[in-house]
């Protein structure tokens, strides 16, 4: 699913339908309310998240990415009965991103049904900073609404990065 901030108005696409998206959460979104495109952001995590493969831990995570275009893409976590093939929601959102062709993330949303704010497991985070600057903004909420807001280079201190792959 992607969602397209322009300044006349903000929609939600589904790729999967061509036209605007059915669900609730994917409908038309009154311009007034893109004056707040975090919470945009957050409504969209929230709402994939709803969409979440958990049989297994019952832990449902959503994910949103807003690119430097002002693009919307989610993802939400899929759960492998043979665990480590599952899919994180990060991840998933940033595979929708570069589907699309984009590959700037501007900002990251998080969120999960826990008692504290749900960060990035390890390997998202270095997910995140292939797409992302050390400087970008990323909102870890609880569906409760609580939130824990940092940064990708906060969250990745030392990330591996191209510079290891050159030699000087």
């Amino acid at each position: 699913m992607i969602l397209n901030f322009s300044k006349s108005r903000c929609r939600v696409f589904s790729p999967r339908k061509s036209k605007l998206a059915s669900t609730s959460a994917a409908r038309h979104i009154d311009p007034i309310k893109c004056k707040e495109p975090r919470m945009i952001l957050f409504d969209a995590a929230r709402a994939v998240r709803e969409n979440a493969h958990a049989p297994y831990s019952n832990f449902k995570v959503g994910a949103a990415l807003k690119t430097a275009s002002g693009n919307v893409y989610v993802g939400c976590n899929v759960e492998n009965v043979a665990y480590p093939e599952g899919t994180c929601a990060e991840a998933g959102a940033i595979a929708a991103m570069v589907a699309a062709g984009e590959t700037e993330i501007a900002e990251v949303a998080v969120i999960a049904d826990s008692p504290k704010p749900v960060t990035p497991c390890g390997g998202c985070r270095q997910k995140l900073s292939e797409f992302a600057g050390g400087d970008v903004v990323v909102t870890m909420l609880t569906t409760d609404g609580l939130q824990d807001v940092t940064t990708v280079g906060k969250l990745l201190p030392g990330q591996f990065d191209a510079d290891f792959m050159t030699r000087t």
